[in-house]
């Protein structure tokens, strides 16, 4: 039976990757040239959420120092909001489907002073996963990710994000590295090329429950020709991973954007708890420890 499911598994890994960046690269896909996204800010790992499991996430991002509006008017050059001193709250809500599958659905809220708290968009987000009887030497798995933002928070409202994730735990270091590719679907970037935003994140484990170290979070530009460095995102937090529990999940960070294009500074915190149900409701925890980061984006 496993000699059966395991190239059944193989072929959606492979149809799933193949088809994604084939679209994507076809279509013309879209950069995003616009002030970064600071609703989840988080650098994903290779593991999903077990089946008969429910992941609920809190992101809430705090903007100390961003993008202000233009002289005389209540928003940016570019008609969308602030983001200077903006709290954004983002619920996420995680389903595992299968030992090596999740699906994956955000609500994404804004509140600034005199605006009030605002619906922005949702997005969807299915990822698969090569299980861990194939014992490859790296977590590995494939996340795509499309939804919608109002442009008055996104001047591109449709888009669709590809996320290869590669993680690995060596001792006491966790490394994990997302290469995205990201694409417009309307909005003014719909005639532009693809889009390169990676993101990384290089953890140490101090204590059995405490992991800290540095995530990275970009976004270059069209990959056929990269923005100029003042152009582009660039932005690092340090931050630290509390598993505390096997149900619980918390994240905490700063960051610092080191381009004109990144806001500038930035405070972020997640929290997350999941709820099972049947026999096998419990989390995946193959690699030694609790280290299912479902996502740590932006």
């Amino acid at each position: 039976m496993g000699a059966l499911v395991r190239p059944r598994i193989v072929k959606g890994l492979l149809i799933a990757l193949r088809f994604s960046l084939a679209i994507s690269f076809f279509m013309g896909a879209a950069s995003i040239s616009r002030a970064q996204d600071n609703y989840e800010v988080q650098v994903y790992g290779s593991d999903t959420v077990a089946p008969k499991t429910l992941m609920v996430e809190l992101h809430s991002n705090f903007t100390v120092d961003g993008f202000k509006a233009a002289p005389g008017s209540r928003y940016q050059t570019d008609g969308t909001f602030p983001t200077n001193h903006a709290a954004h709250e983002t619920i996420e809500l995680t389903l595992g489907v299968s030992s090596w599958s999740e699906i994956g659905f955000y609500i994404f809220t804004s509140e600034r002073n005199g605006q009030g708290v605002q619906w922005v968009g949702d997005h969807i987000r299915p990822r698969v996963r090569a299980p861990e009887s194939w014992h490859l030497p790296v977590g590995l798995s494939l996340s795509t990710e499309i939804g919608y933002q109002r442009a008055r928070f996104s001047p591109d409202t449709w888009t669709w994000e590809i996320r290869p994730i590669i993680d690995k735990q060596i001792g006491r270091w966790y490394l994990a590295f997302n290469p995205a590719v990201e694409r417009s679907w309307h909005g003014p970037s719909v005639s532009q090329g693809v889009a390169f935003s990676p993101n990384a994140k290089v953890g140490y484990d101090f204590t059995k429950k405490i992991n800290a170290g540095v995530e990275y979070y970009a976004a270059y530009g069209d990959l056929a020709s990269f923005d100029t460095l003042h152009n582009q995102q660039q932005q690092f937090f340090l931050a630290t991973d509390l598993n505390v529990s096997t149900k619980w999940e918390f994240n905490f960070g700063i960051g610092v954007g080191t381009t004109s294009s990144t806001d500038h500074l930035i405070v972020k915190a997640i929290v997350g708890r999941r709820f099972g149900w049947g026999r096998k409701a419990v989390p995946d925890t193959s690699k030694g420890d609790v280290k299912e980061q479902d996502k740590p984006k932006q």
